[in-house]
């Protein structure tokens, strides 16, 4: 039995793909072309998929993010020496400091990984906070802060 997560990401593979062959320009052409693949999608989910992915609407069609884009782990490294601590702030909300000016850098990298857990990050000056949608989420978050910054 497939998982809500295991769904979404099956639709959200189908949709990159789907993209990568033919000029889509509007969300609920994309909802047809997801259908007549077999897939439940609304207008609303093809939306946060769209925005999840990365992918910008240009002229005349939606654009799938550049490849240099995507982030893979080690591109953490550019980033790991920012972060000089986290801390849960509440069972929902994290805390995270970086050195000063660094907080966007760090945040932007965080958004690019697609953590699950992560419901939206708000970045300042030197300080970043992480919204998760529950105390088990904060808790997955909190394993991938230390596992991939190590503190």
């Amino acid at each position: 039995m497939a998982t809500h997560l295991d769904a979404q990401t099956l639709r959200r593979d189908a949709i990159v793909r789907i993209l990568r062959q033919t000029a889509v320009g509007r969300q609920a052409e994309l909802v047809d072309l997801l259908h007549r693949e077999g897939f439940d999608a609304t207008q609303s989910s093809v939306s946060r998929d769209l925005r999840e992915l990365g992918v910008v609407k240009g002229a005349d069609r939606y654009l799938l993010p550049a490849v240099e884009d995507a982030l893979a782990p080690s591109h953490f490294e550019d980033v790991r020496a920012f972060v000089k601590g986290y801390r849960a702030a509440g069972p929902t909300l994290t805390v995270l400091r970086t050195t000063v000016g660094s907080a966007q850098s760090v945040a932007i990298a965080i958004d690019k990984a697609h953590w699950p857990e992560i419901v939206g990050t708000i970045a300042g000056d030197d300080t970043i906070f992480i919204a998760t949608e529950s105390a088990r989420a904060q808790r997955r978050l909190h394993d991938h802060l230390r596992s991939t910054f190590g503190r």
